[in-house]
């Protein structure tokens, strides 16, 4: 799961009350530029059902806001949301199965995985936004590189 993953979290795009154009506000919450009303997407309602209703398990807060079971998993494993403190519930490290509250491996396990490759999408995305006339800019320091055609 990553950045190019959001419809996985149904982002809001349009106001459902007036059809406009919703701002991110940040933690999954979404203001109406026109008419200010707030639009949540699935990490938004989990996280505001959770602040409510402390210790409410994966199976309550799936019926309450219609976030699948599967989304609030994959919310806990991206370290977005953690299992509460005395829960009789936790999540398994993916290495040596010992009980943790968030993510996917406990601090030992973590501390032996060899470092994250970048995603190669992401490498290419930055190749392309190097911009035009990038590669051999010596001896142009300072000069202007475009000009505009004359009508």
């Amino acid at each position: 799961m990553d950045f190019f993953d959001n419809d996985i979290y149904h982002v809001p795009n349009t106001c459902t009350e007036c059809g406009g154009e919703l701002v991110y506000k940040g933690v999954g919450e979404y203001r109406c530029e026109q008419c200010k009303a707030v639009v949540y997407d699935d990490y938004g309602k989990v996280r505001l059902y959770v602040e409510q209703h402390p210790g409410a398990t994966i199976a309550e807060t799936e019926a309450a806001t219609g976030v699948p079971h599967k989304v609030i998993r994959q919310l806990l494993r991206e370290e977005r949301l953690e299992v509460a403190a005395g829960s009789r519930t936790f999540l398994s490290c993916r290495a040596c199965g010992v009980q943790i509250r968030s993510g996917e491996f406990c601090p030992q396990c973590a501390a032996k995985q060899p470092p994250k490759s970048e995603d190669p999408r992401r490498k290419n995305m930055k190749k392309d936004m190097m911009g035009v006339g990038m590669n051999d800019i010596s001896g142009q320091e300072g000069a202007k590189r475009f000009t505009r055609d004359k009508l």
